[in-house]
């Protein structure tokens, strides 16, 4: 049996003039969560939103990519919704498997709290090869992948 994913085309029901989108970024392994932002931001733009249909927030790290996105949501009635980018890399300890287990907890219950879609667009890899293959390399672009989920969503819910 093959799983085939959604198809990304066509987003019919999307009126790219009345969204407007939240990306939360954290800065930890900033190198590799600058390219996941360059590709959700591109595709955005070229699908047709405008710069001042995105609002772009850093954290620091993926944990408070939780409070970032609640805290746009509270504070911007307007957002539809939020794609979330961070990178999380196994170190010598289990400290990766806790944080991004907190992370993917945290933001479905935002997404469920404001009943909204929140993307997890986190990396969680063993190392930072595998995080660049999934920047564009021979794994995909997590990040052009997250902002077309995020529009799937949006299409599915108008």
């Amino acid at each position: 049996m093959s799983f085939d994913s959604p198809s990304f085309d066509s987003f019919d029901n999307i009126n790219y003039k009345k969204i407007r989108i939240g990306i939360v970024r954290s800065l930890w392994n900033k190198d590799i969560t600058d390219l996941l932002y360059q590709s959700s931001y591109n595709f955005l733009k070229n699908v047709g939103l405008e710069d001042q249909k995105i609002l772009t927030k850093n954290v620091p790290g993926s944990m408070e990519l939780i409070h970032g996105s609640n805290t746009i949501l509270n504070n911007n009635k307007d957002i539809d919704g939020i794609i979330a980018l961070g990178c999380i890399i196994k170190g010598e300890t289990d400290h990766d498997k806790y944080i991004s287990y907190a992370v993917a907890n945290g933001l479905v219950n935002v997404s469920l709290k404001y009943n909204k879609p929140v993307i997890f667009g986190v990396l969680t890899t063993n190392n930072m090869s595998q995080a660049i293959d999934r920047c564009g390399g021979k794994y995909g672009d997590k990040g052009l992948e997250s902002a077309k989920s995020l529009l799937m969503m949006l299409n599915y819910t108008n």
